[in-house]
This record gives structure tokens, sequence and C-alpha cells, in this order.
């Protein structure tokens, strides 16, 4: 008896102490909980970080090309020339642009030099070739003179105006010739691209021309075909600020005694047929 209950006791202290290690007591039963949730719970605080809303900048443009012709400037050199057999004095201002090695600029310079170098030799060729020797007078002589009408952008408008004195004669005679040129492109602008393609511009000029010189007092009815709507009659013209400037050379409208003519169109009075994409737009904008 003594035995059985002392073996119960044995029992009874070892089942005890196998829960204890455990953990597990009757009071507290044994839960079987999923995989997942065997780990403890961990509370997470999430923590945002507000990132501002950036403007971009404006992008940084590098700086706008200058047109050629704000690049260079106007410079004259004289030229003289003298000679005793036949007696001659030669006079000129040699105009070019300087500043800038670019053809273009270059092209210019030589048209320009070759447009003078022409009249001198024209004077040599009809006049000095049949001077007397030893002279009438005070000789022959010959003065070029250049200025400019009109500059805007890269268009450049030139007035040479040229005085030729030939030994024994009465009076000097003058004339004039035009240099209208495009720097950007590099070349020479002609009459009928500042028009629009398929108009009679020369008709509108002659219109426009005769109705001014008809009301100087230089005899313009004797000599009014030479504002007749041909090429020939106006070849020498130029672009101011003022508008479309014709140049009719002594003898051409008028008698000599009466000088050359100068008429000057205002730009109002051509907008009908004005090219938008010509020189004479640039001026009249």
């Amino acid at each position: 008896m003594k035995t059985k209950n002392l073996f119960l006791l044995v029992v009874l202290l070892m089942s005890a102490l196998a829960c204890s290690l455990s953990g597990v007591t009757p009071d507290n039963p044994p839960v079987d909980l999923p995989i997942s949730a065997t780990a403890p719970a961990v509370n997470i605080e999430a923590t945002f970080t507000l990132i501002p809303t950036l403007t971009p900048s404006a992008p940084t443009l590098p700086p706008p090309t200058p047109m050629l012709s704000q690049t260079v400037s106007v410079q004259s050199s004289p030229f003289s020339e003298t000679g005793i057999a036949p007696v001659y004095t030669i006079t000129a201002q040699i105009t070019t642009l300087q500043g800038s090695s670019d053809p273009r600029v270059t092209n210019f310079n030589t048209l320009i030099e070759q447009i003078i170098q022409d009249e001198i030799d024209q004077f040599k060729n009809d006049v000095l070739a049949f001077a007397s020797n030893p002279p009438i007078g005070a000789g022959s002589s010959f003065d070029l003179q250049y200025s400019i009408i009109g500059q805007r952008a890269d268009i450049w408008s030139i007035k040479l105006e040229i005085y030729v004195f030939s030994d024994g004669a009465a009076h000097p005679n003058g004339y004039s010739r035009t240099l209208n040129y495009d720097l950007s492109s590099g070349r020479e602008i002609t009459l009928d691209e500042l028009f629009l393609s398929g108009s009679n511009y020369l008709q509108a000029l002659s219109d426009l021309c005769k109705a001014q010189l008809s009301t100087r007092d230089i005899g313009f009815e004797m000599f009014s075909a030479g504002a007749d709507p041909l090429a020939e009659n106006y070849q020498r013209w130029n672009i101011s600020d003022q508008g479309l400037v014709i140049t009719f050379d002594a003898y051409q409208v008028a008698a000599y005694a009466a000088g050359p003519q100068l008429v000057v169109i205002p730009f109002s009075e051509l907008q009908s047929i004005i090219n938008p994409q010509g020189a004479l737009a640039v001026f009249s904008q």
C-alpha cells in the first residue's frame, strides 16, 4: 500500500515538472496558432518625407548671333592719281567694309572696288585717250564720292556720284552709279526682286515718277521719255528710310541746267506690289 502511494506521488511530481518546463499549466492550456502568427506582433509607424515641388528653371540659351552688318564698319580710303602727258587728276573715295573676314564681306569689297576701277578705266579710255597734249586748259579730271543712302538689317544701299571734266569742255559732266547689296546672302540686289512676281512694277514706277517730275519747273515735257517704263531708265535706284529713291542723271528727264533729278517714292504708294520677302519690305516695316 505504501509502495503504491509512493509511485503515484512520483508520477504527479514528474507531470508537474514537465508542465512547468513547457509553459503549459492547467490554467494556461496550449493554443494552436497559425505559423504566421507565432512571431510577436510588431507595431510599425510609417514616416513620410514630403518632396517639395521643383519649378524647372528656364534653359540657358546662347546669345543670338549678331547680323553680319553689326560686326563691320564702313571705311573710306582716299585714292589719287595724276599724270602729265596728258595732264589729268583722278580722285576717289574707296568704300569698304572692315571688321570681318567673312567671304560675303570680301565679296562686297571686291564688287565695289571693281565698280570704281571700271569707272576710272572708262575715264582713261574715253577722255584721256583723246585729250590734248599740251592741255588746252588745266587738264582733265575725275572725281568719285560715295554716300550710304540706306542701311537696315543686312541691306546696304550705296550711291556713287562721279564728276568728269574733259580738258577744254564747257562744263563737267556728272552721273551716278548705285549698289544695293544683301550682306546676309552675299550678293547684289536687282530691282525686280523688290516687287511681287508678275507685277508691272516698271509701269507703276514710271507713273509715280512722272507724276512728281511733271510738277517741277524743269521742262520735263520735252524729256518725259527718260521716265518711260523701260529697265534702262531705272538702273539707278536706292532704298532709304523714306522710300524708294530713283535717280535720273542730267539730260535724262531735264536739261543739263536743271541738274540730276531725284524722285522719292513713299513705301505706301508701292505697298500693293512690294515683295514681302524682298529688301524693300525690310525698310517699309
